[in-house]
């Protein structure tokens, strides 16, 4: 590589990261608007977490659903599937799978599908009664959960350009809740409940991603964009509320190719993400994979405008088509946050 070249790559990563830095540090007023089924937003890959989710340019064969599904089209082979576990914070426990096939060395394109499934625990349902000595009624114990099933297709339109979408079915239930109805109050003041209705609280919309990725052409230099979690208008009760849409463009480049011949078979992918979310302040996502002999890798991430999970940790083991990712992520007051996944690619 000649030096014209080298300074072209440093030019076009250094734009990008100025635009990162003007998205997400920019703007001294901004305007969130309110959003649901935030479960959606967290990431239960390990990898992914470990770097710092900065995922939109790079190929991740069946788990580039969860970020960009055009990052799919890439897949090499007939089969990839992952599973992931993620130990979140207040012991709420994520749990992602996916799997893609690629028939026909891929001329028909990729072909994914997605579970998303999240248990938020054991909860004591209260209900208020002035009339009680305790001032409440308690009615039992509820769990609440949220599930997410999806479908993707992405293909290569060119051996430089593809594109990939992922739909998903949500089921959310945030249990059931009791209303009375029939109020009154007697001659002593006191409130008197003649009788309660129980309604459910379940949604069950669509949402929809989807996303490009770029090769440049220059060594291993490739962009991508990605629209996440797009849906239409959904409520409970009264107020209405959309999923948690996100847009994101990125970049990302094996920087061993800036350096030539090396006496071992390395790596070193430096990722940047820079996001506009609907409900969270812009954000840049930079993240870092080193990789030795294609087998053992050690990775870093870092997310900005994150209260309490700016940095990340991970490694990675492979080796006959099998992956083991984990990942640690220092999470303030809440602890630490632990994701472990598992891949196979045929």
């Amino acid at each position: 590589m000649n030096n014209h070249q080298v300074r072209r790559i440093l030019v076009v990563f250094i734009l990008t990261a100025c635009l990162a830095l003007y998205s997400a540090f920019g703007q001294e007023h901004q305007k969130l608007a309110q959003s649901g089924f935030q479960f959606l937003s967290v990431v239960s890959d390990a990898r992914a977490a470990a770097m710092g989710e900065a995922m939109t340019s790079l190929e991740l064969g069946s788990s580039a659903l969860f970020f960009n599904p055009a990052g799919m089209a890439g897949m090499q082979g007939l089969l990839d599937a992952s599973g992931s576990t993620n130990q979140w914070i207040a012991d709420i426990k994520h749990y992602t799978f996916s799997v893609a096939i690629s028939p026909f060395n891929g001329d028909y394109g990729v072909l994914g599908f997605s579970v998303q499934n999240v248990h938020y625990g054991d909860f004591y349902g209260t209900r208020v009664n002035k009339a009680s000595a305790l001032g409440y009624d308690d009615t039992g114990i509820f769990r609440l959960y949220a599930l997410a099933v999806g479908v993707g297709y992405a293909k290569e339109l060119t051996d430089r350009f593809s594109v990939g979408g992922h739909a998903r079915w949500i089921r959310q239930n945030l249990g059931r809740t009791t209303i009375a109805v029939n109020v009154r109050t007697d001659s002593t003041g006191l409130v008197r409940i003649a009788d309660t209705t129980r309604t459910g609280n379940k949604l069950t919309p669509f949402v929809f991603d989807f996303g490009t990725q770029f090769k440049t052409g220059v060594k291993s230099l490739v962009f991508g964009m990605s629209v996440r979690n797009f849906s239409g208008e959904v409520k409970y009760a009264e107020e209405g509320f959309q999923a948690p849409l996100v847009f994101t463009i990125g970049i990302s480049m094996d920087m061993m190719d800036l350096i030539g011949e090396l006496p071992l078979e390395q790596s070193l992918y430096l990722s940047v993400d820079a996001s506009h979310h609907r409900d969270h302040p812009e954000q840049v996502k930079i993240g870092l994979d080193y990789r030795v002999m294609n087998m053992v890798s050690l990775r870093a991430g870092y997310a900005s405008s994150n209260d309490e999970n700016d940095f990340s940790y991970g490694l990675g083991v492979s080796k006959f088509g099998f992956a083991l990712d984990y990942a640690y992520t220092p999470f303030g007051v809440f602890g630490k946050v632990q994701r472990l996944t598992a891949r196979f690619s045929y």
